[in-house]
């Protein structure tokens, strides 16, 4: 395999290129996971074995035929097509109980969703490129203005970002996109301030289209965002890339927010040095 699959449609056609090829335990693997994938979207391996009827190292060795290091890399795949096909919280939670034939009571889900975002915090400070974070604050002191914008899950983010920036005393602009205005509000962007763009996948058009602006106009811009492939990535002056806890298909904001709230306090660390320079006497 030359490349790893990047998404479901990719696997999809990838595993229909190689169904003659392939032996016939591994056709009976490929049938059942093409034709149930709302279940290999949420289930075990344990249990998606039964069901397929195939041992658990069939699947895991299939996975490994199509470049994955394991089952549960490939499954991200799967639980990505059903983000995009079930934007629904309900038709979500729906599709878990049909899936896993389980239903958390609150504690256990909160113990869940507690253990999976300590996790990612845990792993988060690893995973953010120490250059990068400095060359995000780089350009946000430089920046007359911070502009900032996030939409629909990410839109919490960017709020957050505006409100910690201004407890700061900087500048800063949440792009709302009230009355779909967001085209009209980059435009107010100023070459001397700095754009924020927050987009997890699905990738918002909104996000796409105000990034693409800023990048055609040489806007200095940051894109925090949940992978390396974003489509945001190659219009940033900085990407930051962040990976959020996800329990049952529903992906957290914690790591986001962590991130969000260091920018905003090592850019007011950054002020209050620049501010006690400007105070202290200059050497005769």
């Amino acid at each position: 395999m030359s490349q790893v699959p990047q998404s479901f449609t990719t696997l999809e056609e990838q595993i229909t290129a190689d169904y003659p090829t392939l032996s016939r335990r591994l056709q009976q693997t490929a049938r059942f996971l093409l034709d149930h994938p709302q279940e290999v979207a949420f289930a075990t391996v344990a249990q998606l074995a039964q069901q397929a009827g195939v041992t658990p190292s069939t699947l895991i060795r299939f996975s490994n035929s199509f470049g994955f290091s394991g089952f549960s890399e490939m499954q991200q795949l799967f639980r990505a097509r059903l983000f995009d096909e079930l934007p629904n919280y309900n038709e979500r939670i729906r599709a878990v109980r049909t899936a896993t034939g389980e239903t958390p009571d609150s504690t256990q889900l909160l113990w869940e969703f507690a253990s999976a975002n300590q996790e990612v915090l845990q792993q988060l400070p690893d995973r953010i490129n120490p250059d990068h974070l400095e060359n995000a604050l780089d350009i946000f002191e430089k920046a007359q203005a911070i502009h900032l914008m996030g939409a629909r899950r990410s839109f919490v983010v960017a709020s957050y970002m505006t409100y910690a920036l201004h407890h700061i005393e900087k500048p800063a602009f949440l792009m709302n996109g009230i009355g779909g205005m967001y085209s009209e509000q980059v435009k107010a962007v100023a070459t001397h301030d700095a754009l924020l763009v927050i987009s997890f996948a699905p990738y918002a058009q909104e996000s796409r289209d105000v990034a693409e602006e800023a990048h055609r106009r040489g806007i200095p811009l940051v894109v925090l965002t949940d992978s390396s492939l974003s489509p945001l990535v190659r219009l940033s002056d900085v990407a930051l890339i962040v990976h959020e806890a996800e329990v049952k298909s529903f992906r957290g904001l914690t790591a986001s927010l962590c991130l969000t709230q260091t920018l905003a306090i090592s850019l007011g660390v950054r002020q209050d040095k620049a501010l006690d320079l400007k105070k202290k006497p200059q050497s005769t």
